[in-house]
């Protein structure tokens, strides 16, 4: 723990006595006060007209205003009301500027931030974005700096009080559009990237054969759902996609990139394999009302609070002057709605996942640091020199170095020799790994999100979806005509060589990006003879699209069980069959595994007797239920007993999507490699690794749930704890006990539909969920559901700080407020904005 960090959470100590000591009363004005009025009239200058904002139950606001002005001001408004603490840490993670309100302890973050330049970007994206969207931008953010102009300090967040004991000084700057644009270059990198696995692939190389390789990162199993099936553009020619030069050995400097990457795990969540989501449209046909019905569920890692903030946004007159009339999911910090309906149609987004990521080999000259080889000649790098303000300490200077291929990413490690050390090797002197990606190029994702909330048919959403470059994401489509449709949008690369999966030699044009797909050519359908479209991160096409995406798909277990439940209902499906297939916990993987375990002689009549438990057992992970929480021990265990000795630690499997695939191909051989302890002087078959992990699995669950099979459960193993990603992630009780809340027992698992997911590694603590579930009726929008993870308030204690988790965790729902009169009946409290 940093001096820093370790001065900041002695202060809140401090603090938290005093104000128990001295006065109870304090305390509570100190947590109230930044609660936000919701009801009566404000004044605000900079409103065209009065605006009135309501809100229901829970606490979420729909803005009625008669401008679009005062309508994206009034979003920047509430959004600083409720979560401004949250934009503010968010635009300093976009910005590499962590240190200037936490210290030298986030300075190795920055570092690695300001290194992928994501503020350089994002200020050129404002520059050159359209009039309107630019408009938008600075109407939000005039809001914004509204609420900042009549609140400080502990007025604006609990948190300020805090921070303040660590850096008395700070005071929160005024909000701009950068701030915004930034943030889309944080979720581009929380959702589109395969660095990683690259660098894993890179090392793994070192030791594994192709073959072994090819075993532990299977393709994609033909006989599981593709997105948009046949989808062709006729005969032409995927590029050779082998690596004819062979890379040095730099495994050293690939670790080095990983660890960087990986400092921005405490800021931004765990990036698990199970980061996806589900979306899926089904058409009148299969409905019972006879008009389409649009379900989303994007599964991200779990925080606090919820990233997503539920809005209404809606013009008086809906008109070419006003032209808003929508409601759904926005990022506090950015206008618009990202995710919802507006009065003619509904989307819905999860991931494509294309490979949007290349690791360059950079060869650099010995006798210059700053030049580096491109065919055969040493060019100059570009230079940009970054300067980090530190909280308490002195301002630390950063040169980043540029290639054509993006920033050099394996400069940021401050102590190399240090390094080397963590990394048991050597650190090259003469490479060097460039980054380069979609996302470090200029790109309008808030076009495409006004374009969204504007469009009024399938021909005007696609325009929109023409800007949404990154991160590219599986678009699903309905509206009240009846229409359903899918888009793939995005930059995906052309790759002159190779396919994305290792780094490639950087010095040689073999391996350059040709250009982008073409929008015309990326996949998409409308009106599909089946009826439906269901998404989930699978494939989105097969072999025979002339174009590569990707080669590391989620295996589509979700998608199969999404596809299966869509035609079982079909002709009859409602709203609350669609909630219960986001609800559905059924595990493909259990219904893999079980009856070869089953099938397994036991000469312990302790273990037959527990193992006795799985034999009717339906495969869903409930609450309740006792095989569920067996099952899963074993799993892990499974796990442990049969990768853990093949890789190294870094690269310990999970248990997700890649997992489930691995075994389904492995079961059915009994003597594969894979399947020997290469740490025991015998060779182990499969049944043997079953039966040690299942006797592994008994022996823990009596130790965590006792002996008595009735006791077991997996709500009690499974459960989701909502941690502020600040001072909630302090190891200190009484300061994590203010922001944080949990532990909620789950049901679902990794995998699942319902994907709760956890890390085998690290136990069975949820790390990513479905961050919200939505419903849309294109036949009666007033009859659609949602809800997210913890509250619509970011402020601690407030009622609405974790109000929906209970709902959330039962997938329960609220309705989704539409119609003026519907919004006036259903509200809570009202307050009117007046200039």
């Amino acid at each position: 723990m940093s001096p820093a960090l370790k001065k900041i959470l002695l202060g809140l100590l401090v603090f938290i006595l005093v104000v128990g000591i001295v006065a109870a009363g304090f305390g509570v004005y100190t947590v109230r006060n930044s609660f936000p009025q919701v009801k009566g009239e404000i004044q605000i200058a900079g409103l065209d007209g009065p605006v009135d904002i309501y809100r229901d139950e829970f606490g979420v606001p729909h803005i009625f205003a008669t401008t679009q002005h005062d309508l994206f001001f009034a979003q920047g408004y509430v959004h600083a009301q409720d979560r401004f603490w949250q934009m503010d840490f968010w635009r300093h993670i976009g910005s590499g500027r962590l240190s200037e309100m936490f210290g030298e302890s986030q300075l190795e973050t920055d570092r690695f931030l300001r290194t992928l330049g994501w503020a350089r970007l994002a200020q050129e994206e404002v520059k050159t974005t359209d009039p309107e969207t630019l408009k938008t931008l600075q109407d939000y953010a005039a809001g914004v700096n509204a609420y900042l102009g009549e609140h400080t300090g502990s007025d604006l967040s609990l948190e300020y009080a805090v921070l303040k004991l660590l850096n008395s000084g700070y005071q929160p700057e005024p909000w701009q559009p950068l701030h915004t644009t930034t943030w889309a270059k944080v979720m581009a990198w929380d959702l589109g990237g395969n660095m990683n696995r690259e660098i894993q692939l890179a090392v793994l190389s070192k030791t594994f054969t192709q073959a072994q390789l090819d075993e532990l990162f299977p393709p994609y199993p033909s006989d599981h759902p593709y997105i948009v099936p046949g989808f062709t553009l006729g005969s032409q020619p995927q590029n050779d996609r082998s690596v004819s030069q062979p890379i040095p050995d730099l495994t050293g400097l690939f670790q080095r990139v990983a660890r960087q990457a990986a400092l921005l795990d405490p800021v931004l969540g765990p990036r698990t394999a199970e980061i996806g989501s589900n979306n899926w449209v089904v058409s009148g046909d299969l409905t019972a009302s006879g008009k389409p019905l649009l379900a989303n569920d994007p599964h991200l890692g779990i925080q606090m609070p919820s990233i997503w903030y539920e809005v209404g946004l809606h013009c008086v007159n809906k008109g070419p002057d006003c032209p808003y009339d929508v409601t759904g999911f926005s990022f506090a910090g950015a206008p618009g709605v990202i995710i919802g309906h507006n009065d003619r149609i509904a989307w819905g987004l999860t991931n494509v996942g294309p490979d949007v990521q290349d690791l360059f080999i950079e060869k650099i000259n010995p006798d210059n640091p700053n030049q580096y080889e491109v065919n055969g000649q040493w060019v100059d790098m570009q230079l940009v020199k970054e300067t980090i303000q530190v909280a308490g300490g002195e301002p630390q200077e950063l040169t980043v170095r540029y290639t054509r291929h993006g920033p050099i990413v394996s400069d940021t490690y401050a102590d190399l020799e240090d390094f080397g050390q963590k990394a048991g090797g050597d650190i090259p002197e003469n490479y060097a790994v460039a980054l380069r990606w979609t996302a470090l190029e200029v790109n309008h994702m808030f076009r495409a999100v006004i374009g969204f909330d504007r469009a009024q048919n399938w021909d005007e959403f696609r325009e929109a979806a023409r800007s949404f470059t990154v991160p590219s994401q599986n678009l699903v489509y309905a509206d009240v005509d009846g229409n359903i449709g899918y888009q793939t949008p995005g930059n995906i690369p052309i790759r002159a060589q190779g396919d994305g999966r290792l780094p490639v030699p950087g010095w040689t044009d073999e391996y350059e990006w040709q250009g982008y797909i073409p929008f015309e050519e990326l996949p998409n359908t409308f009106n599909p003879p089946q009826g439906y479209v269901a998404t989930a991160n699978n494939a989105v096409v097969d072999s025979s699209y002339p174009y590569f995406i990707n080669y590391y798909w989620d295996y589509g277990f979700r998608a199969k069980r999404i596809v299966e439940l869509i035609e079982v209902g079909a002709g009859s499906i409602d709203i609350p069959y669609m909630q219960s297939i986001q609800g559905d916990a059924k595990d493909l993987n259990a219904e893999l595994l079980v009856p070869i375990l089953l099938q397994i002689p036991l000469d312990d009549e302790r273990l037959s007797d527990a193992r006795a438990i799985l034999q009717d057992w339906d495969y869903f992970n409930t609450l309740d239920s006792a095989p569920g929480a067996l099952y899963n021990l074993f799993w892990k265990n499974l796990l442990v007993e049969t990768l853990h000795d093949d890789l190294p630690e870094d690269y310990w499997p999970g248990g997700g999507t890649l997992a489930f695939e691995f075994f389904r191909q492995q079961v059915d051989q009994p003597d594969s490699y894979w399947w020997d302890n290469q740490g025991t002087p015998e060779v182990e078959n499969r049944d043997q690794i079953f039966s040690r992990a299942f006797a592994k699995a008994v022996d823990e669950i009596e130790q965590l749930q006792g002996k008595d099979s009735k006791r077991w459960n997996w709500g009690d193993l499974h459960t989701a704890t909502f941690e502020n990603q600040t001072l909630g992630q302090s190891g200190v009780g009484p300061i994590e006990a203010l922001f944080n809340r949990g532990p909620f027992q789950t049901p679902g698992s990794s995998s699942n539909v319902n994907n709760i997911g956890w890390d085998a590694v690290d136990g069975f603590n949820v790390n990513s969920l479905p961050s919200m579930r939505m419903v849309v009726d294109l036949g009666n929008l007033e009859n659609s559901q949602t809800m997210h993870t913890t509250g619509q308030s970011g402020h601690a204690y407030h009622p609405h700080y974790i109000d929906m988790a209970d709902y959330w965790r039962a997938t329960q729902y609220h309705p989704m407020l539409w119609s003026r009169a519907q919004v006036e009946s259903g509200a809570d409290n009202y307050l009117r904005l007046v200039p």
